[in-house]
């Protein structure tokens, strides 16, 4: 009976997501974006909603090394999970991003963000989850990759590729800090628990319809290392 009622309750919420949602969509290239130069490491921080289902996007994709949970936009001392789901320590979930810039671009990860990660028209919600934490968010390590997410957005503005006005928020000068440990790959290790099934799932085959280039089946995963926090 308990588990009848968990089903329900995500499809309604899977209902009310795709009822107000504006849905996956292959978008244009950034016209502005970062030469991949002789890094073979960087990273980004972005926030779209629980970030259990944008970590396990970037999870399956090529050029990506690392993604993990953690929160962003707050102090040190309030990111930990149930604070932040107050709404009020000014954190975001989000996603740290270590990629190697000779096999994929900054600005292709932005693109899979914008089409695919979350709708970047919701205003501090994404689909089921409400509050600021969720909001739609960038955080920049550099002045340059806050001028090419500027540059994207106004792009994409530009063209309404949405419906709705596209509401991401940059800022920058933000520290991300590591969620708890039990939140790192919690796709891949929870794929029945109906609130992956329903939301997030669908994230990894619109991925895989919308990008086939970039998609890989196997996800590099966190697997419980030093950086993330035991609870």
């Amino acid at each position: 009976m308990f588990l009848l009622a968990l089903l329900v309750v995500a499809a309604l919420a899977a209902w009310s997501r795709s009822a107000s949602a504006e849905g996956a969509r292959p978008l244009p290239a950034p016209a502005v974006d970062l030469p991949p130069g002789q890094a073979t490491s960087a990273t980004l921080v972005l926030a779209g909603g629980c970030f259990w289902g944008v970590q396990g996007v970037y999870q399956h994709v090529k050029g990506v090394t690392n993604a993990l949970s953690g929160y962003a936009g707050g102090e040190r001392k309030t990111a930990e999970y149930e604070t932040v789901s107050g709404g009020r320590t000014g954190h975001a979930e989000s996603v740290q991003i270590t990629y190697d810039p000779r096999q994929i671009s900054y600005g292709r990860l932005l693109q899979i963000f914008f089409s695919v990660a979350h709708d970047p028209t919701q205003l501090n919600r994404q689909g089921p989850d409400t509050g600021t934490q969720y909001r739609s968010a960038i955080f920049p390590a550099t002045a340059v990759q806050a001028e090419v997410a500027k540059a994207y957005i106004a792009q994409l503005d530009q063209i309404h590729a949405f419906k709705k006005p596209i509401v991401t928020r940059i800022e920058p000068d933000r520290v991300f800090y590591p969620a708890e440990a039990y939140h790192q790959d919690y796709l891949t290790r929870n794929p029945t628990q109906p609130y992956i099934a329903f939301n997030d799932l669908p994230k990894i085959d619109d991925l895989k319809r919308i990008s086939p280039e970039v998609y890989r089946a196997v996800p590099v995963l966190v697997a419980g290392t030093a950086s993330t926090k035991q609870r």
